[in-house]
């Protein structure tokens, strides 16, 4: 059996948006992506996320509205491949479904492919979870991590431990 995949999303757990404007979290560093339009973006970057990510044995893949540009702009500073794939959610990014799915989730289930996968981020909800044991035959976790502090230690424990799980 191949190794599970780890659906990544940027903004929350791997960019703690959420955190106090002002205080930049102990261990990440600051990058300025610009936007064409607009001001550059702000975003908190921890480099020790990416080695501590490739440690746990699953497939990366970007679930991210950044798609294509997190290996570009994020996977270098937080120490990732970058040529990581990438979910590409196409007409459906940031679709609201009346049903109150995600409009990530159908396309995450999707790609996966009935193979095990984890999901982190900060958005999903029990609508998700039960679209999720509805349509996906493998083992799945739909992991949330608070926008505030991004990824902690207790969440990679916590995707250590799945995979620890899945049949070999």
């Amino acid at each position: 059996m191949s190794r599970p995949l780890l659906f990544l999303d940027v903004d929350g757990p791997l960019n703690p948006y959420a955190a106090q404007p002002e205080r930049r979290p102990e261990g990440y560093t600051t990058i300025r992506v610009p936007f064409a339009s607009r001001r550059p973006l702000r975003v908190w970057l921890n480099p020790g996320h990416g080695p501590a990510l490739l440690r746990l044995g699953y497939d990366l893949c970007w679930a991210t509205s950044w798609m294509a540009e997190a290996n570009v702009w994020i996977a270098p500073v937080v120490g990732l491949p970058a040529d990581l794939p990438y979910v590409d959610f196409g007409s459906g990014l940031f679709a609201e479904r009346p049903d109150g799915v995600h409009w990530k989730t159908a396309a995450i289930v999707a790609y996966a492919g009935g193979r095990p996968f984890a999901w982190v981020d900060d958005e999903q909800g029990p609508a998700d979870s039960a679209y999720v044991a509805d349509r996906h035959p493998a083992p799945a976790l739909l992991h949330h991590v608070n926008p505030r502090t991004g990824l902690r230690k207790g969440d990679f424990t916590a995707l250590r431990e799945f995979a620890a799980r899945l049949p070999a």
